[in-house]
C-alpha cells in the first residue's frame, strides 16, 4: 500500500493506493482560512498537522499498518517561515493573499529579468514577494526567519525531520531559477531572503527522509518507511493523471483553477501571463495557466445562500441564462494579472432567481477557462482534448459547459477529484521503489466524455464576448471605489 496525502486550501485529502495501483481508500478532512485584512489570506500550520492526522485515521488501521511509502501534494506558493527551532514564526501567507503588490514592481524593478529566470512575473500570491513585503511591514518577524518551506514542505518536515522541497514547488516560490534547476542567488537578493533558508530540492519521486517514530505512531503508520519529496499540488495532479510527457495535458477544478500541458523544454512566456515551471519528474518542464478562482465561486454562492451545492446546480441546469458574473473574488492572474478587481454580477433583474445566479457563476468558471485556452495557446500547443482534476470534476453540468466553451473534448476519471493525492501515492510507489515511473504514471482510463455540443457553443459565444467586455468595465469602477 501507498499513501498519498495532498494538503488543500479547504481540505487535507488522502488516498491509499493498492500493490495493483487501484485506489483503496480515502479521506479528508476540512481546513479555514482566515483574512485578518482586506486581500491577506492565511492559515495555520498547526491546523494542517492536526487535519492529517485526522483524514489519516479514517483510513482503516489495517491498511494503514500496510503502507510502505508516503507521497506528498499540497497548495504552492504558501511561506511557511521558521525560526531557528522550527517553529512557526507567525501564520502562513497563502498562495491568494494580495498584500504584496508593491513588492512584486519592485522585484522586477530591481530585477528587470526576474520573469525569465522564474518562469513568470513576481505575483503577490508568490513566495519571494512575500518575504520582501514581510521585511518592511513585519521586520521583527522577517529577522526571526531561519528557514522557509512550502506547505506540503513543511508536513514533510514533521514526517522525516528533513528540509526537502521538490522543483515544482521551488519553481513557484519566485526564487528559483527554472532553466538551471537550482535557487538563483539573485532572486533571492532583489526580494530581501537569505539563500540560506531555502530547502533542499529532490525530485518528486525521490525520497526526502524516512517516516519518524512519533509521527508514525500519531498516523498509525508504520516507522521507518520512505517520504517522498513530492510535488506542487498542479504537478502532483499531472503525476495522478499521466500528463507526465510532452503535450499531455489536463485541467483543474479545485478552489483555484489550472490549465496545465506538459512540456519537454523550458518555455517561458511572459507576455501571455503563462507559468513556466519545472515539473516534479526529472527532464520535463510545464506550461500552466493560473486562475485565482477556480471552482471556489461556486462554493460561494452556495455557503452565501446556505444551500447545497448540488441542489443548486441542478436549479442553475434548469434555469434560462441569467445575469452575467465576472468571478474573480480573490483578483486574477491568467490573463489579467489583476489583484484589485473583484467578482460582480451584472444584469439582475425581478426574474432573477438563485438558480440562475448559479449558472451565471458556472458559465463564469467556464470563461475563465476559455481565456486560459487563448492564452496558453498563444503560448504553445494546445491539446484538443484535457482530462480533468479537483473537487469541481463532480458537476457533470460545469464540465460540459467547459467543453461548449472552449471547444476540447473533456474527460474524468475516476478518482478525478483526488487528483493530487493520488500523484503523491504514485510518486510513493515509486520512491520506495516498488514501481518504475513509466509503470506508476499512467494515465487512468476515461469514464465520461464531454463533447462541445456546436448549438451551446454559438450561444455562448455572445455571453464570453459580454464577460470579456465586463472585466474593463467594472475595473474602472473597481479604480473608482477602491477594492473591498
Amino acid at each position: 500500500m501507498h499513501l498519498g496525502i495532498d494538503l488543500g486550501t479547504s481540505a487535507v485529502k488522502v488516498c491509499v493506493l493498492g500493490p495493483d495501483g487501484e485506489v483503496k481508500a480515502t479521506a479528508s478532512a476540512a481546513l479555514t482560512v482566515s483574512h485578518p485584512f482586506e486581500g491577506a489570506s492565511e492559515q495555520d500550520c498547526a491546523a494542517w498537522w492536526t487535519a492529517t492526522r485526522r483524514a489519516v485515521q479514517e483510513i482503516d488501521a489495517a491498511l494503514r499498518g500496510q503502507v510502505r511509502a508516503i507521497g506528498l501534494s499540497g497548495q504552492m506558493h504558501g511561506a511557511v517561515l521558521l525560526d531557528a527551532d522550527r517553529r512557526p514564526v507567525r501564520p502562513v501567507i497563502l498562495w491568494n493573499d494580495a498584500r504584496a503588490t508593491v513588492e512584486c514592481a519592485d522585484i522586477l524593478a530591481a530585477e528587470p529579468e526576474a520573469g525569465e529566470i522564474a518562469g513568470a512575473p513576481p505575483m503577490p500570491g508568490f513566495t519571494a514577494p512575500k518575504l520582501l513585503w514581510l521585511s518592511r511591514h513585519e521586520p521583527e518577524s522577517h529577522a526571526r526567519i531561519a528557514h522557509v518551506l512550502l506547505p506540503k514542505d513543511y508536513l514533510g518536515m514533521r514526517l522525516h525531520g528533513r528540509l526537502v522541497t521538490d522543483p515544482s514547488d521551488a519553481a513557484g516560490t519566485s526564487w528559483y531559477d527554472e532553466r538551471a534547476r537550482r535557487w538563483s542567488d539573485r532572486l533571492c537578493a532583489v526580494s530581501a531572503t537569505d539563500p540560506g533558508w531555502l530547502p533542499e530540492v529532490r525530485h518528486g519521486t525521490e525520497a526526502a527522509g524516512a517516516l519518524l517514530p512519533g509521527p508514525a505512531e500519531e498516523l498509525g503508520l508504520p516507522a521507518g518507511i520512505a517520504v517522498a519529496a513530492g510535488g506542487g499540488d498542479a504537478a502532483a495532479g499531472a503525476v495522478g493523471i499521466g500528463a507526465v510527457s510532452g503535450g499531455d495535458g489536463f485541467i483543474s477544478l479545485g478552489t483555484s483553477g489550472q490549465l496545465f500541458v506538459t512540456t519537454p523544454a523550458y518555455r517561458p512566456n511572459l507576455a501571455s501571463r503563462i507559468h513556466a515551471y519545472a515539473h516534479t519528474v526529472p527532464g520535463h518542464w510545464f506550461q500552466m495557466a493560473a486562475m485565482l478562482n477556480g471552482a471556489r465561486p461556486i462554493a460561494w454562492l452556495a455557503e452565501l445562500f446556505g444551500r447545497p451545492i448540488g441542489a443548486l446546480l441542478a436549479e442553475a441546469e434548469a434555469a434560462p441564462p441569467g445575469p452575467l458574473f465576472l468571478p474573480y473574488l480573490t483578483g486574477e492572474r491568467t490573463p489579467h494579472g489583476d489583484t484589485e478587481i473583484r467578482a460582480g454580477f451584472a444584469g439582475l433583474g425581478e426574474t432573477t432567481s438563485q438558480g440562475s445566479l448559479m449558472r451565471s457563476v458556472v458559465e463564469a468558471v467556464a470563461f475563465t477557462f476559455a481565456d486560459a485556452v487563448d492564452a496558453l495557446s498563444a503560448a504553445g500547443d494546445m491539446p484538443d482534448t484535457l482530462l480533468a482534476i479537483g473537487g469541481g470534476t463532480r458537476s457533470d453540468f460545469l464540465l460540459q459547459t467547459i467543453a461548449d466553451v472552449t471547444g476540447c473534448r473533456i474527460g474524468r476519471t475516476d478518482g478525478a477529484d483526488i487528483g493530487p493525492a493520488l500523484g503523491a501515492a504514485r510518486m510513493a510507489m515509486v520512491a520506495s521503489g516498488d514501481a518504475s515511473q513509466s509503470d506508476a504514471m499512467t494515465k487512468p482510463p476515461v469514464t465520461r466524455r464531454f463533447d462541445p455540443r456546436r448549438g451551446e457553443a454559438e450561444r455562448l459565444k455572445a455571453r464570453l464576448a459580454a464577460y470579456r467586455a465586463l472585466y474593463p468595465a467594472l475595473k474602472s469602477v473597481q479604480a473608482a471605489i477602491g477594492a473591498r
